[in-house]
């Protein structure tokens, strides 16, 4: 038997950490395992036709791990598909929840609702779940500074290139990961080698174009650098987003390796030089603009 928590907890933010903590520590009181139920894939990518726009803010081994260093017990994965999203709460608690999953103790944020049945309130919901014999935990509204985070809340932030007041929201900066690739390697023609990232995962949202200090890691190294997003207007007329970042004082050929990027501020916007002696003289400034981010 378990105490548990379900939904998707795309970014795994303070409001979600405050649910699924809560789940565990009533787990560890009564002695019984925490679980926490999510699914995949996300249910707009199966359910609407603008699911191509969708960009997540953690993959789902991002997720995976984050819920297990929270000291959960276990994750539980169910696919999410055009079927399953027709449950109705009743049969989503015994089919699944208690059923497959062995839950005795569910938690639920202040706003959570699970199962298709539409124009009933969190009370009703709360309701069916004990008639079915689940006990119910409802965890109150979470705030920051007068903010109630959320996962759209903080794609918009990312989309802004907010990335500090994101990492706020989320309690951690906001990573992605990825493995180096060839590019024109004209950065290292001005002093500005650059490390050209391809995600792992295609449906991560990327920060808005700009210029950012980032935390680098290879392997169990770690590093300070300058992350440029956008579509290099200086060197190139390419459509499509580049993720390119200079790693400060390092000159190693990491082409195949993975590398992770952490987003500790934004410099500046993504701009258009009229050479590259320009361009060079601007990341000799970025350089110092990052280095202050981690002072």
């Amino acid at each position: 038997m378990s105490v548990a928590t379900t939904g998707f907890f795309d970014g795994m933010h303070l409001g979600h950490q405050k649910v699924i903590l809560t789940a565990r520590h009533i787990a560890e009181e009564k002695g019984l395992k925490s679980q926490v139920v999510t699914f995949w894939p996300h249910p707009r990518s199966v359910l609407q036709q603008e699911a191509y726009n969708l960009r997540l803010l953690t993959s789902l081994e991002e997720k995976r791990a984050l819920i297990k260093s929270l000291g959960i017990d276990e994750v539980t994965v169910l696919e999410f598909s055009k079927e399953f999203s027709m449950l109705s709460t009743e049969e989503f608690i015994k089919e699944y929840l208690i059923g497959k999953c062995g839950v005795k103790i569910l938690v639920i944020g202040y706003d959570h609702h699970i199962g298709h049945d539409k124009g009933k309130s969190q009370e009703d919901m709360m309701d069916i779940c004990r008639r079915c014999g689940l006990e119910v935990v409802r965890v109150g509204e979470f705030t920051l500074d007068g903010l109630v985070p959320s996962s759209t809340k903080i794609r918009h932030l990312l989309e802004k290139g907010d990335v500090k007041k994101a990492a706020d929201l989320l309690g951690r900066e906001y990573a992605l990961k990825g493995v180096v690739v060839s590019g024109n390697h004209l950065g290292r023609t001005i002093g500005f080698p650059t490390a050209n990232l391809k995600l792992y995962d295609p449906l991560k949202l990327i920060p808005g174009n700009g210029v950012y200090a980032v935390d680098v890691s290879l392997g169990r190294r770690r590093f300070k650098g300058i992350c440029n997003i956008g579509v290099r207007p200086t060197v190139s007329n390419a459509a499509h987003i580049s993720i390119e970042t200079h790693i400060l004082d390092f000159d190693e050929d990491i082409y195949g390796l993975d590398l992770g990027l952490e987003f500790a501020g934004r410099i500046r916007d993504e701009i258009k030089f009229s050479s590259l002696s320009e361009l060079k003289i601007q990341l000799e400034k970025d350089k110092e603009s990052c280095l202050k981010y981690f002072l």
